[in-house]
């Protein structure tokens, strides 16, 4: 079984981490692998599954750009300091579930906090994941639902069975690194498998099995993605 946000936590400990650095990089401890994800469109366009890109060579610990700028992407360069590059934390420290947006459908119940919103559009297929929520009575529209909840890498969007349990994808704790073909930008760095993120400041986010981190340094939800990247 692998495990997801808490139970992560608790059989990883602090082996695992990410580190936002107070208007640097991220620092990255515990020799987590980093992979690109490529979003892949069906014929109409519509997100609908992934694909694995680029392998980056094992390491123990290293340290990933987030002010967009630096010349050995994904890795920090020190160009921050060059372009005094301002990484002021502004995301909730709220739990995700005290954020959350919630429709409730016959078979399925929906939570969503736009804030975390990394516009990779799985949700948009057969008239939405809100929609399908609403009619997830029906086979078809609860199995979609379910897809496109587990695909969205920033967990803005989590589907739930009726007995109250998340149904969340199994990631193993591992970096991606989102590549968009489609809109022809690089997205955010997709942090799976419950990692712990700590701010610069000491402060433990709330540990989630996704979420999705700013690469290009414009976020207005710094540390995390809010689709800036795809104003670029």
């Amino acid at each position: 079984m692998v495990a997801t946000g808490k139970q992560a936590k608790e059989e990883f400990g602090d082996r695992f981490k990410i580190i936002v650095s107070e208007n640097g990089p991220y620092l990255v401890f515990g020799g987590i692998p980093m992979s690109g994800q490529v979003i892949v469109t069906d014929a109409d366009g519509y997100s609908y599954k992934w694909r694995r890109g680029k392998t980056y060579p094992a390491q123990q610990n290293y340290a990933l750009c987030r002010c967009g700028k630096s010349t050995t992407k994904p890795f920090c360069s020190g160009e921050h300091l060059q372009v005094n590059f301002n990484g002021t934390e502004t995301a909730s420290r709220k739990s995700y579930l005290d954020q959350a947006e919630e429709i409730d459908g016959p078979a399925l119940r929906l939570t969503d906090v736009f804030e975390l919103c990394s516009s990779a559009r799985f949700c948009d297929r057969a008239g939405g994941i809100w929609y399908l929520t609403e009619n997830s009575d029906d086979k078809e529209a609860r199995k979609t639902a379910i897809g496109e909840g587990k695909n969205c890498p920033s967990g803005r969007l989590v589907t739930w069975d009726k007995r109250g349990q998340a149904i969340e994808p199994e990631l193993k704790p591992s970096i991606g690194l989102v590549e968009d073909p489609q809109a022809g930008v690089s997205g955010p760095i997709w942090v799976r498998g419950g990692i712990p993120i700590e701010s610069g400041d000491g402060t433990a986010y709330e540990v989630r099995n996704r979420v999705t981190l700013c690469r290009c340094g414009k976020s207005s939800n710094k540390p995390f993605c809010d689709s800036s990247h795809l104003q670029i």
